[in-house]
């Protein structure tokens, strides 16, 4: 069995993509390494990554840094790194959702990528479509015309309380799911509904 276990937060880096909606993966990497005192920076697979201990497994916290379209990339290499990676076991994928209210979050151990191309990426570069994943929804209250664009706003101030609580309960999540088991966890968290 592969000791390290991936914890792979969807994004695009530089400063202009902070706080988008986009970037909800990063943001729940980015706390893990704060709760654990991990500095995400060792630069590996066109990828920062940092490597902690978290709920008793050896973790790699990882931000791809090849844009979303590309971020299969990254986790294929790093895959390749581990002799006995299996993605079924050895990975979990956290990601922004446009079908989901904002608030809401859903814990899958397969699917397809559902028009997110971070995960279309990550399906086409390890040839599969099972492994974990984090959805975070985003979903507008409004209709929206250019969804691209939508996912690359802002946040506006008004959510930044949500934001930061389905962020803290996303890192919640992911820690369930390595100490409790994905079913657990999803049994938990995937019956909780946005406020």
């Amino acid at each position: 069995m592969s000791s390290l276990f991936f914890i792979v937060g969807l994004g695009n880096p530089g400063r202009e993509y902070e706080w988008t909606r986009h970037n909800l993966g990063f943001m729940v990497v980015d706390l893990l390494a704060q709760q654990t005192e991990t500095p995400v920076r060792r630069a590996q697979c066109r990828a920062l990554t940092g490597r902690t201990t978290l709920e008793g497994r050896r973790v790699e916290l990882v931000k791809p840094q090849t844009y979303m379209n590309l971020s299969g990339e990254a986790v294929a290499c790093l895959a390749r790194k581990q002799p006995e990676f299996d993605p079924r076991r050895d990975l979990l994928v956290i990601c922004d959702d446009l079908a989901l209210p904002l608030g809401t979050i859903r814990l899958r151990a397969r699917g397809s990528a559902g028009g997110h191309n971070g995960l279309k990426s990550i399906i086409a570069a390890l040839g599969t479509q099972d492994f974990m994943r984090l959805r975070i929804g985003i979903k507008p209250d409004h209709a929206v015309t250019d969804a691209a664009a939508f996912v690359l706003e802002r946040f506006p101030a008004s959510a930044r309380q949500k934001v930061e609580e389905v962020v803290e309960r996303s890192a919640e999540a992911v820690r369930a799911v390595l100490r409790d088991g994905l079913e657990r966890a999803m049994a938990y968290y995937n019956q909780q509904r946005a406020e």
